[in-house]
């Protein structure tokens, strides 16, 4: 028993050593003997836990697709908590709140577009329909209730998401603070008004709008 523990642990900093190589200097320039260094193991022991370093990346990639499928995360929570769109506002600041807490794993989905021309995360983001649609079968009106006649539940939230998730992976990640030339906070507000209501003038779509969509969807 003391042996699978003391397994687990240097399990453990293999992980963290090397999410913390891959999201700072990529994956390149990251080798197995510094990640054994930064985890205060030999390089021998790092092998034995794991036959090489795209299955390292690969793992610590993972730990990020399993969180973001998890209630825990704190877009999730947000998303579930409240009638979508009027948490909007909310699900921004959560949005604020997953990009902090994971920003090491958010780097390495750059890094691999970079580097690994997106080898890793190229299904991830082809099924991401598809767990917002269970997601939101599972929460019900607390996702859709007043989405109006017309619109496609989905793809809303999914809007929702990359947008603000985008805005505080710029924010946080690239270091650019007010990206749009002013406080996020009112420009979260901006953008939550602009998702609820379009940008029209008017209500109603142009008729050639319309009849786009209704062709996008026979």
């Amino acid at each position: 028993m003391e042996q699978d523990k003391k397994s687990e642990r240097s399990q453990a900093a293999i992980l963290d050593a090397a999410l913390d190589l891959f999201s700072s200097q990529g994956y390149r320039g990251t080798s197995i003997r510094e990640i054994a260094g930064a985890a205060g193991l030999s390089t021998g022991n790092v092998y034995h836990h794991f036959p090489d370093k795209e299955t390292i990346f690969q793992t610590v990639l993972g730990q990020y697709w399993r969180a973001i499928e998890s209630p825990d995360f704190p877009f999730n929570k947000a998303l579930a908590s409240g009638a979508f769109p009027d948490n909007l506002e909310e699900l921004a600041v959560a949005a604020r709140e997953s990009v902090r807490l994971w920003r090491r794993h958010v780097a390495l989905i750059y890094v691999d577009v970079v580097e690994l021309s997106g080898n890793h995360i190229r299904k991830f983001y082809s099924e991401m329909a598809t767990r917002f649609e269970r997601f939101i079968v599972a929460h019900g009106d607390s996702v859709s209730g007043e989405i109006r006649p017309g619109v496609p539940v989905t793809t809303a939230v999914i809007l929702a998401s990359r947008v603000f998730l985008q805005y505080y992976a710029v924010e946080i990640l690239f270091g650019v603070p007010e990206q749009f030339g002013k406080d996020s906070d009112l420009v979260m507000a901006e953008i939550a008004e602009i998702l609820r209501h379009g940008m029209l003038r008017e209500c109603t779509a142009p008729t050639g709008t319309r009849q786009v969509l209704a062709r996008a969807r026979r």
